[in-house]
């Protein structure tokens, strides 16, 4: 099955290419140019990943698709869907080539060796005298009808499309230094020959061509082990037909799997998909899914995530989502997305390339007249023209946006960090103000016991037994907290009896012969000041707890805020960003919590209603400032979507991250800071590749021109200049590693 996938009938479709023969910019400009003229197609090809990905109209279909692309002289074949849980398509072809290229380069370098040799050694040239030339011909010949054959083969297919790209500039420049040799050679005209500039620019250009793949195969390496790391099978729990309570476990592949299944985890094992445990405590190593370098802990109801690897324990599991509905399928498929597409800085790369080529041809045919014109001979005006034709490739043009963005977007999957399209890149540069929603965000989300007052000469500890085992039947998260506090500080409950809800205001049990009322200071006749002094300036809930109408002590819950908070605002202030906390509390523990995290008492905007958010993020806007908005939860999914970069923590709400720009995979402001930085880098990466690219042509060429560089170093310095492009986009890879 192709990845082809039609929204409605009458609709459109959309398809993933593999596409094959690309060489450079010229190449891809040339098949999105192809395609996008079909009406209702629009299409997106990129050269580093070789893929286009196209949407057309339900009226065309694959095949159609498939005929533009092979009409304009290019392969395409429909990426296979993977069947693994992911569901990403798997990659269709190897970037080095299954060799070929390899032993092409090995080849050529190998026999150009010796035609520099036989043509530039003193001592060998003379010894061989006449016969040397005849040697370099024999040497060379295989070169280029062999070696080079896929520069040839590519220029001829678009010629007859009426088309050249930068095959045409290399195939056309070795075919005027070879053919000139030649024909020298059996004419006897002179005895300029250019043998040894055929055979070492094709030597060059192979070798920087393999460079180029197996570094493009590198930045690509983050999204290959994304693919690999799903479980490839998984042992399901069916139940017998001899028993009603009986099961007993299968080994099945993991595609295999169905919402409701439930599937054992070994220590050791990778969990099969997305699901919540049953029974079993452990600790999840989750690193390669969310960059979380430490274990967590998990037990009864806890979520698991798909391809994230099980520590000690032994886990049930009842899967809630297989197939392309996973976490790492998600993933899978934004770090997809984010490399098939193109930052609009690339665009002006695109355009130039187009007519590049077309360009290059006329200025090295008016560079030989030129030379021929001002009293230079053939062989004289011949040097500088081919010299134009080869170090004018556009090789690093195209590379430079689509390399960075490969190793960048890879690097940022490593880090727990999915960019949803290389658009967003622009818009991190332009953020200057950072909207950070405080529950589940700036703080943990999940209520603590903070402090224990007491009255009198009570001990703390003996008041929070007597809350704890209150409360311990208790679902409400006051209660929860109370009871793990209690265990916290390794205090045992004691078994209450006759507990009675007492909705909205608290809970009574008796604890031996005791009536113990936990709750509002409504529930008590009698207050003492110093826990009236408690409630009123606790930055948190607080509860009281108490017997025979008199509250003996208050115990405060609140959402801390989490330890990497205040690294993560400080951070942001370094990298330019004004830090605002946004949130429905109340403007007491909202002050608290910006505090803690050192956010400025003016940049809090507390007490706001879910459906007000969106008007907040719109103020700022409104003042002209460039806003990122940071959230988790449904109430933050329109103010996700105003905001000029919208941020959402993975684990928050799935209509949350559906809102957002960029999904941060982990529970830690920290990576608000790591995908703005990583954005901004790889933007930086780019430019420098731009300039470089842009520079190096506009300064070669006249050079070329000139007079000033020779065939030989033209086509070192072009293979240089791409292989350059690559390995300074591979810098990415290092973002965040100290």
């Amino acid at each position: 099955m192709s990845s082809s996938t039609t929204d409605a009938p009458g609709e459109t479709q959309h398809v993933d290419l593999a596409i094959s023969g690309m060489t450079c910019a010229s190449c891809s400009a040339r098949i999105e140019r192809k395609l996008n003229k079909v009406e209702g197609v629009q299409a997106s090809v990129n050269l580093a990943t070789e893929k286009a990905s196209v949407t057309f109209p339900s009226a065309l279909s694959v095949t159609d698709i498939v005929g533009v692309v092979e009409k304009t002289g290019y392969g395409a074949t429909p990426l296979e869907q993977d069947r693994r849980p992911g569901g990403a398509p798997a990659m269709t072809h190897d970037v080095v080539g299954s060799g070929s290229l390899r032993l092409r380069m090995v080849v050529a370098s190998a026999l150009a060796l010796l035609v520099v040799l036989v043509h530039m050694v003193p001592p060998v040239r003379d010894a061989l005298g006449m016969g040397g030339h005849w040697l370099q011909l024999v040497l060379t010949a295989p070169i280029y009808f062999w070696a080079a054959w896929p520069f040839h083969r590519a220029a001829a297919i678009n010629a007859r499309h009426g088309a050249s790209t930068m095959d045409t500039l290399v195939s056309v420049g070795i075919t005027a230094a070879f053919g000139w040799s030649v024909l020298a050679l059996l004419t006897g005209f002179t005895a300029d020959l250019y043998f040894e500039t055929a055979a070492v620019v094709t030597a060059f250009l192979l070798i920087g061509r393999f460079i180029e793949a197996r570094a493009k195969a590198q930045g690509r390496s983050a999204l290959t082990s994304l693919l690999e790391l799903g479980a490839k099978d998984v042992a399901v729990l069916r139940q017998e037909g001899g028993g009603a309570m009986a099961t007993s476990e299968h080994r099945v592949p993991v595609e295999e799997l169905v919402v409701g299944d439930r599937f054992v985890v070994r220590p050791g094992e990778k969990v099969a998909t997305d699901g919540t445990i049953l029974s079993g405590r452990s600790t999840i190593d989750a690193s390669m899914v969310t960059g979380e370098s430490m274990p967590v802990e998990v037990g009864p109801q806890d979520t698991v995530t798909g391809a994230t690897v099980n520590g000690h324990g032994r886990l049930i599991v009842r899967a809630t989502r297989v197939g392309s509905e996973t976490t790492l399928a998600r993933i899978t498929e934004l770090v997809e997305q984010a490399q098939t597409g193109k930052a609009p800085v690339q665009r002006l790369a695109d355009r130039i390339s187009a007519v590049f080529v077309p360009t290059v041809l006329v200025i090295a045919a008016v560079t030989f007249l030129l030379w021929l014109v001002t009293g230079h001979t053939f062989t004289e005006a011949l040097a500088p023209a081919v010299a134009v034709l080869i170090i004018a490739c556009p090789c690093a043009l195209g590379l430079a946006t689509p390399t960075a963005l490969l190793t960048g977007t890879g690097r940022g999957a490593q880090l727990g960090i999915l960019i949803k399209g290389p658009q967003i890149l622009e818009s991190t540069r332009r953020v200057d103000t950072v909207v950070l929603d405080k529950t589940g965000t700036l703080t943990t989300g999940r209520p603590v016991l903070t402090d224990v007052v007491t009255a009198g000469s009570l001990p703390e500890h003996a008041a929070l037994k007597a809350a704890a085992s209150v409360e311990a039947g208790s679902e409400h998260p006051v209660a929860g907290a109370v009871v793990d506090g209690a265990r916290e500080r390794g205090i045992d409950l004691v078994q209450a009896e006759d507990v009675v809800n007492l909705p909205g205001e608290g809970v009574r049990a008796r604890l031996k012969d005791t009536e113990v009322t936990v709750g509002r200071p409504s529930l008590f006749d009698v207050v003492p000041e110093v826990l009236v002094e408690t409630l009123e300036r606790a930055d948190g809930t607080t509860v009281l707890v108490g017997w025979g109408g008199t509250a003996r002590a208050a115990l405060t819950v609140a959402d801390t805020a989490r330890e990497t908070s205040a690294a993560a605002v400080e951070r942001l202030r370094g990298l330019g960003l004004t830090p605002y906390l946004l949130t429905g509390d109340n403007a007491r523990t909202a002050a608290a919590v910006a505090q803690e995290v050192g956010i400025d008492p003016s940049d809090v905007m507390a007490e706001v209603l879910p459906q007000d958010k969106f008007a907040r993020v719109q103020e700022l806007q409104g003042q002209g400032r460039v806003v990122a908005m940071v959230g988790d939860g449904v109430n933050d999914a329109a103010a996700l979507a105003q905001a000029d970069l919208g941020m959402a923590m993975g684990s928050g709400t799935d209509v949350a991250a559906e809102s957002a720009d960029i999904v941060l995979m982990r529970s830690d402001v920290e990576t608000v800071a790591d995908a703005i930085g990583l954005s901004r880098q790889t933007l930086t990466v780019i430019k420098q590749n731009l300039l470089w690219a842009f520079g190096y042509n506009t300064l070669a060429i006249p050079l070329a021109a000139f007079g000033l560089l020779t065939p030989l170093i033209a086509g070192g310095a072009m293979a240089l200049s791409s292989v350059l492009v690559v390995l300074n986009s591979l810098r990415l890879k290092g973002f965040g590693r100290a």
